[in-house]
Order: C-alpha cells, then structure tokens, then sequence
C-alpha cells in the first residue's frame, strides 16, 4: 500500500524495460484492487457482517455501532463517492458539499475547529467562497478515513491505506513476527488480497511473478499475494525487489523468506533481472546471478551470488510504460489542504526520473553507498523528452513527478531548454538540493518549461548542524533559492529534519525561528518535520563517531536492517519538542501565527530563539531578492 492517486513507478519502469528487451510482460496493482475492492458496497456490505457478528457486538465502540446504524447511507454513497474522486462524477460535489449526502464519522470533527465567531462556514478559511470541487473532495476523504478506522478497529489493527501492517517488516531482524501473521487465520483484507491475486494469475498465467515492495507498508501484503500464488501454481517462480529490499534486506540469512520467494533481488532490477531469466532458461549458471538471494534446494542456508557485470545505462532502460494499469480508477484525494502539500495525493501523475542516482552523494544521513544514491547516471536531455513526449501520448495526461533523490540542475536546465524547443506543454514538479546553481533566472526558465513546484530538504535549519550533515548549503543560500522559486510562482516544500546528533533544545527553537521567517517572507510554502532515523547504510551509522554519538548493538537476526538506535550525549527529549514543531508547520502552511513567538506551540518551557528577527530578510536583501 503506497498511495491511492497514483501508481508507484517501479512496475512501470520494469515492465517498460523488459518489453524493450523482448520481454512479455503485464502489470498489476493490487494495493490499488485491494482498496477499491474495500471501497465498494460489497466491501462495506463485509464490514458490516464482520462487525455484527463478533462476539463482543453488545459492546462495540460508539464508532462501529454509528455504523451499523447508518449502513444504508454508507453503502448507497460509498460508489458515486469513489466515482466522483476518479473523476468520473464531477457534479456529485454540490451534494458531497450540501453535508446531507455523506454520513459523517468523528474525522469530520476536525472541521468544526475552524467555525468562526459568527458561524459561518467551517472550510472558507481554506478555500474561500468558491472551490465547490476541492471542499467536495476533502469531505470525501474524511469519509474514507473514517471508513478506514473502522477497519482497523473492526477487521485488521494493521490496516493502513499507505502503511499496512507496517510494524511487521519495518528494521524487524527475526522473521518470527511476519511468520506468524503469515500463518494466522486470514482477516477480511487477507481474504479479499488472496481472492485478487488469484484473479490476477489466472488473467496473466505468468512464469515469473515480481513484486516490488518500496516501503515497509508494502511488505506484509506482498507476502500474501506471494502465499496465494504458490498455493495456486507451485511452478509460478517468485521475486522479491524493491526500494525496502535495497535498504533493509541487504544482509538477509532468514531462509523462511524462501518458502514465499524464490529469489531476492537488490537495487537497480535492470540487470539482475536479465541475469535471472537467462538462469531460468537454461542460459546461466546459478553461479553468475547479479545481486540475488536464493536457497539453494534441498538447504536451509541462504545464498547470495553477485556475478559483477555493468549495470544497464540510464539512457538505455527504455520508456515506462502504464500499460495495463487502470488509469481511471486512481482516486484524486485531498487530506491536507495546503496547496503543495496537497500535490502527493491530489491527482494522477505520470512518475519519471530526470536521473539515477544523487550527484552531490555525500549528506552524512543519506545512504550515499547504496546503489540508488550512490551510482549517478543521467540520461541526455534529448532522451528525457523523448520518454515524456511518449508517455504523454500514451497516458493522455502531461503532468509529471520526477521521483529523483535530488534532480541535478544542469540537467534541469537541458530539459527545460528542450520542453520549450520542442514548444511541449507539461507541467512538473520534482525533489532538488537548494543550491545556488539555482539562479533567479533559472528558477523562470524551470516555471516557463512548466515547473509548478518544487521540494528540498532545508532539514535542521542551522548552518553549525548543517556543515555536520555535509549538506553543502546554508540557511541564508536556502532563503535566496527558495525566494527565487517563489517569486518565479513555483510552490515551495521544505523537508525538515529534529533530532539529528548533537543537536540541542536552543537548537530546535532557533530552527523554528529561521523556519517562521522562512514563511513569513514568502520565501516556503510547505513543509513536513521529520524525526532523523540513523540507518546502518549512512555515515552517521558507519562512523558514530564523527558525529558525537555512540550506535546500540542491532538485534540479533538475519531479516530486515535499517534503522540503528544510538546514544546522544545531549540527552533532549526530541520526541517531545516534535509536537510543537508539526503544530507550528500545520499553522505556517495556512498563514497563521507567523508573528507570534515560536515558544509558544511548545507544551515544555524552551528558551527563547537565539536567532535575530530579521535574519532571513537581511539574506534576502543582500542580493536584492526581498520583496
């Protein structure tokens, strides 16, 4: 489960890849089935049965007996809901909007917050007197979660639409924890997962199944749809890749992962998966596989073979294709309601990288030595717009994510300068390093190739912590990048970091001060406040020492490792300063509070900002570039 409004690229890029090759190859994705399939009046027509016929109906929650009460409303709006966020039923909106049609569960509580001293209307403070679509939509999605809570409460504790059963996998070094939901009785969401991989199989009749699984929240289902598979085609040969493999599984010994999987591949697919499929034709060796894990049959022990050849150009991966994909039935979402947030859920993108790889590689919190940040390969301009020109034509749409750890602005420039040659009309947004290469003027050239928005990580907000991550930029360069971005009307997200090593309390108050300031000059728009998770890939994991902490001993184990707890001799609280710092970012992304003291979203005394009030006006006003 990654997102609803959009299908995560990895299928697509694969598949593209390997038809290129010669390749026959579908794709599916089931997380989005999986929802769908839930959000449906059978699905909610099993919920229901579920919830009344548990043992324990008399006491249920207030939650599941408003439900019950109200099935009728649920299950007559829960389809031309779906089909209005698909965009199949605009006019739908003036009865979502009416707040007669939904019924309405305590997520829209949430709303009542906002009710003016006079009464009126609960959203005009974010939408104003018009935008009958977007408030239509941000209702709809309160109705989904609310539905989804029920899930959780009365069919799976797990259940998430972006996390599911995330604990499970999530830098778990025994196995023993995913086995044993594995074996458990199925939960409802088991039972309809299994029923849709079934379908697919028989639709499909493949003789390779890939499943790529990006994020932790991925994992516990790809397990499931690989258990359906081999109860029905043991002759079916399963692999498992994916963004979680290439981080967490690097050092994977738990053999049981082989009674599920086949093979276990790592990084960049391209090359591995050509290796495996020549082994499965009888072309090579087991010998001269790339990067993958296998239980060698008739063992317990757990294989890996790195048969070294050159990993596949970028410039020669071929086009992603969405082939195969419903493209109509990704729901458009709206949970949060500031406009660039909005961007990650709010309608369909077509996902494309401008390169592989970081070219800066070196911030001490990032993987710098794994193949996805650490091999940097970039395709011609030339080549880029050739694969944008052609998933344009073939998905009908021209909005684009560039999905890059950090798109290089060299070739950002080549690509805009050939957009407006070609005179092609898209629009893109994409993750960059705010660094000064980004001019004034190459921040229009990007806004006039259709460059809408733009995110970055600013992380801690201070230049002493900032040289200890080796960012290689400084608050005051972020203010004229960002500035630059927004004066040329490109959306600014700022990736925020709290607990990084060594850093204080004085130092988060002062990284919110810069971070109010930063708001207050129009130089951001949005931004999100991460906690720093140390990762036994990075440096701060491989060298605690430079860094002024000391790492924890992992767990024992031979499944998943990622994140490594460490020792800080700061001793702060971060977890307590992180709800000050998420409600002061909340208020920023909607204009309130910029001038009120940063102290005051904290529950806990904190000093006062060492920072001068005006310093990112004084940056700005250096190169000219306030106002």
């Amino acid at each position: 489960m990654t997102q609803l409004n959009t299908p995560y690229p990895s299928t697509a890029y694969l598949t593209g890849f390997l038809r290129s090759r010669g390749v026959a190859a579908a794709q599916e994705d089931l997380a989005l089935a999986l929802a769908l399939e839930l959000l449906s009046r059978d699905g909610l027509q099993a919920l229901h049965d579920a919830i009344v016929a548990a043992p324990d109906a008399p006491s249920r929650s207030e939650r599941a007996a408003a439900f019950v009460a109200r099935f009728d409303a649920y299950a007559s709006s829960i389809a031309p809901t779906i089909a209005f966020l698909q965009g199949r039923d605009a006019t739908l909106a003036h009865r979502i909007c009416s707040r007669a049609f939904l019924p309405e569960g305590p997520r829209f509580a949430a709303l009542e917050v906002y009710v003016d001293d006079d009464g009126g209307d609960p959203m005009a403070w974010a939408f104003g007197s018009l935008g009958v679509q977007d408030r239509a939509r941000h209702l709809a999605t309160l109705y989904l979660n609310d539905i989804a809570d029920l899930i959780r409460e009365a069919a799976d504790p797990r259940f998430e639409f972006v996390r599911y059963a995330e604990s499970l996998a999530q830098s778990q070094a025994r196995f023993d924890a995913l086995a044993a939901a594995l074996v458990a009785p199925p939960t409802l969401l088991d039972r309809l997962l299994q029923r849709l991989a079934a379908a697919a199989i028989e639709r499909h009749r493949p003789t390779v199944l890939l499943v790529s699984v990006p994020f932790p929240g991925a994992v516990y289902g790809a397990f499931r749809i690989a258990q359906a598979v081999k109860a029905a085609d043991p002759a079916i040969v399963t692999v498992l890749g994916g963004g979680y493999v290439n981080t967490e599984l690097r050092e994977l010994a738990e053999p049981r992962v082989f009674d599920f999987f086949d093979y276990v591949t790592l990084d960049a697919g391209e090359r591995p998966l050509l290796a495996l499929l020549e082994h499965l034709q009888g072309r090579r060796s087991a010998s001269r596989l790339v990067r993958t894990f296998l239980r060698p049959a008739g063992g317990d022990a757990v294989r890996y073979v790195n048969f070294v050849e050159p990993d596949i150009p970028f410039n020669e991966v071929g086009t992603p294709t969405w082939d195969g994909l419903p493209l109509d039935r990704y729901l458009s979402l709206l949970d949060m309601l500031n406009p660039m947030h909005r961007l990650w859920s709010d309608g369909r993108w077509n996902k494309l990288t401008v390169a592989h790889g970081c070219y800066w590689k070196k911030c001490s919190f990032c993987d710098v030595d794994l193949d996805y940040i650490g091999r940097y390969d970039v395709a011609s301009a030339t080549t880029l717009v050739d694969r944008i020109e052609a998933v344009v034509a073939e998905t009908g749409q021209s909005g684009f994510h560039f999905v890059d750890e950090a798109a290089p602005p060299k070739a950002l420039k080549a690509m805009a300068a050939e957009l407006q040659r070609r005179r092609l009309a898209i629009s893109w947004w994409g993750n960059i390093r705010f660094e000064k290469t980004f001019s004034p003027a190459l921040c229009r050239q990007l806004a006039d190739s259709g460059c809408i928005a733009i995110s970055g990580g600013l992380e801690v907000a201070s230049d002493r912590l900032l040289a200890l991550m080796n960012k290689g930029v400084s608050v005051d360069q972020v203010a004229r990048v960002t500035k630059g971005f927004a004066d040329a009307g490109v959306l600014v997200h700022a990736y925020l970091m709290y607990g990084f090593p060594t850093q204080t309390v004085q130092d988060t108050v002062d990284a919110l001060e810069l971070v109010r300031q930063l708001f207050a000059a129009g130089c951001i728009h949005s931004g999100f406040w991460h906690r720093f998770a140390c990762t036994v890939h990075s440096p701060v994991g491989q060298r605690p020492q430079d860094f002024g902490v000391s790492l924890l001993p992992l767990p024992p184990g031979g499944f998943a490792k990622n994140d490594v707890g460490f020792v800080d001799p700061t001793g702060v609280d971060h977890d307590a300063l992180g709800a000050g710092l998420k409600k002061a970012i909340y208020n920023y992304m909607h204009g309130l509070g910029l001038d009120d003291d940063v102290r005051a979203w904290f529950d806990q005394p904190v000093p006062k900002a060492r920072v001068a009030r005006r310093r990112i006006e004084r940056a700005l006003e250096a190169t000219g570039s306030a106002g």
